[in-house]
């Protein structure tokens, strides 16, 4: 019987080669399927790349973690295959593959999104709502909390969305923030959420060869706005679990959440349309001045394994770590250093891009 509890167990590593290897295997298919219909990105104003290239790779990651999903459920017998899950995993991913073969408008997409977000905080939403849920009639006190879980899966499926620019960036990105979450989940022994969750962060893997350093496939839409459900996903399941600090999950995607937001705020507060495609985050800025894909990837890493990963592992030294002041304070502090490095990182850019030659 496979266990959550250790990640050196035979078992553990033979059905993590199995989630890369089939992720991989189905990538290669999107590949040729991509090539044979002529499925490409062209290079644009608005793109970071060069060469069309073809788009859609992530329909491999969705399977590896569907199948995933599945098999773990049937081999643990007591477990019930998580449908809701399934579903919502589906449905983005469904209008995601449709939105990269024939461009969807937003509204669409997001209609989507919130039914697939709600299927799967159903139980929640019923709770808050005085209903019967699926779990048993668990209630939910406050309706502003299940919003909030709404509004952060929703944002998550976009950010995601709007982070997936260069070669690797997205897919180097979740799988740190996948990984961190998952070991942290394992800490619970009476979760199986933890080894789910590193499955994830395997099928990305799989992925990875074929789009970094130089992107063969891009991930497309049905890749994005999914591993945007995952993260969000990981996230609410990390926050409940007992044993790791609460506060994991926002500080493990500081580096994307500070650059998509600070991003929409400059542009809203310059009168810009926020929904419209652009180049303006901060990882976009940084190839307009001069920078190789593989360098800003590097420079993304290393904020997450120089500055995110140290302060996670000391919040999480203590078992049982719980919401503290000195919880609260080093989010504060990161985020303040964070949005201060975004904010230098612009101005450096600005003023390569404006004394690059021939610029108008």
């Amino acid at each position: 019987m496979l266990t959550h509890s250790s990640l050196l167990t035979l078992d553990s590593v033979v059905w993590l080669c199995a989630s890369f290897l089939l992720s991989a295997l189905l990538t290669w298919v999107a590949l040729h399927y991509a090539r044979r219909i002529n499925l490409l990105d062209q290079p644009g104003q608005r793109r970071s790349h060069t060469q069309p290239t073809p788009r859609g790779g992530g329909v491999g990651i969705v399977l590896a973690v569907v199948a995933g999903l599945v098999a773990l459920a049937v081999l643990q017998h007591d477990a019930a295959i998580p449908s809701r899950l399934i579903f919502a995993i589906g449905a983005i991913a469904a209008v995601g593959w449709i939105d990269d073969h024939r461009p969807l408008p937003a509204l669409v997409r997001i209609l989507v999104h919130l039914v697939a977000i709600a299927v799967w905080l159903w139980p929640l939403i019923a709770g808050a709502w005085g209903m019967q849920g699926a779990d048993g009639g668990h209630r939910v006190q406050s309706f502003e909390v299940v919003a909030l879980l709404v509004f952060v899966c929703l944002w998550s499926v976009n950010l995601h969305n709007f982070m997936d620019g260069i070669d690797g960036l997205l897919s180097v990105q979740v799988i740190f923030v996948l990984a961190v979450l998952g070991v942290l989940c394992l800490r619970d022994p009476n979760t199986p959420h933890g080894f789910q969750v590193l499955l994830w962060a395997a099928a990305i893997i799989g992925f990875l060869p074929f789009n970094f350093p130089h992107a063969r496939i891009f991930m497309g839409d049905v890749g994005s706005g999914t591993l945007g459900l995952l993260v969000a996903v990981a996230a609410i399941w990390q926050f409940s679990t007992l044993g790791s600090a609460a506060s994991s999950a926002l500080l493990a995607v500081s580096a994307f959440l500070t650059d998509a937001t600070c991003t929409l705020v400059s542009r809203l507060f310059s009168g810009r349309d926020w929904y419209q495609a652009h180049r303006e985050h901060l990882y976009q800025w940084m190839v307009r001045a001069g920078m190789t894909h593989r360098r800003v990837v590097a420079w993304y890493a290393g904020w997450n394994v120089l500055i995110v990963l140290p302060l996670i592992a000391w919040l999480n030294q203590a078992p049982g770590a719980t919401v503290s002041s000195i919880e609260a304070g080093a989010v504060l502090w990161l985020y303040i250093a964070a949005v201060i490095v975004w904010i230098c990182g612009k101005r450096w850019c600005l003023h390569k891009v404006r004394n690059q030659p021939g610029h108008a």
